[in-house]
């Protein structure tokens, strides 16, 4: 059970990590008028 609890918890930490750094990313897009979406959408 602890094997299957931690292996759930790296997946949990692996999704956080990217979800975060493309958060980030997006926000400094914001910030700097960037192109994320590969075009200026505004």
């Amino acid at each position: 059970m602890t094997t299957k609890r931690y292996v759930i918890l790296g997946i949990v930490a692996v999704f956080g990590i990217c979800l975060g750094r493309l958060a980030v990313r997006a926000l400094m897009n914001l910030l700097l008028g960037g192109t994320l979406f590969g075009g200026n959408f505004l």
